[in-house]
């Protein structure tokens, strides 16, 4: 069985549940970014930017490293596998539904000839 409680899996959708977050992992998956440059792409305060990149941070989705007298934000894609391996327990199971329908439409075809 899948497990679903995970404090990967529940960090990981926690943060992936806001739009804004989103959107700031798309910013990052192109280049590290100090919490300046994060915010210059939204238009919201730096403070509001900083409570979503600690919300991507409690949930491994970056990582923060100093440098010099700056935060540097990373993505870190390898804590989304959590995430993905969820989503896709779920993938295999419309696959298998598409499958059976696939030899129900083929098995009524047949009926027809």
């Amino acid at each position: 069985m899948l497990e679903t409680t995970t404090p990967d899996v529940q960090g990981a959708f926690r943060a992936l549940a806001d739009p804004s977050r989103r959107s700031m992992l798309m910013h990052l998956s192109q280049s590290d970014m100090t919490i300046g440059e994060v915010a210059g792409h939204f238009d919201m305060t730096r403070a509001a930017v900083k409570k979503h990149l600690t919300v991507l941070e409690e949930g491994s989705l970056i990582s923060v490293h100093p440098k010099g007298r700056e935060r540097v934000n990373r993505l870190e894609p390898n804590a989304l596998k959590s995430a993905v391996d969820w989503l896709n327990h779920f993938s295999n199971f419309w696959d298998e539904k598409f499958e059976n329908l696939q030899a129900a439409v083929e098995a009524a075809e047949s009926n027809k000839q």
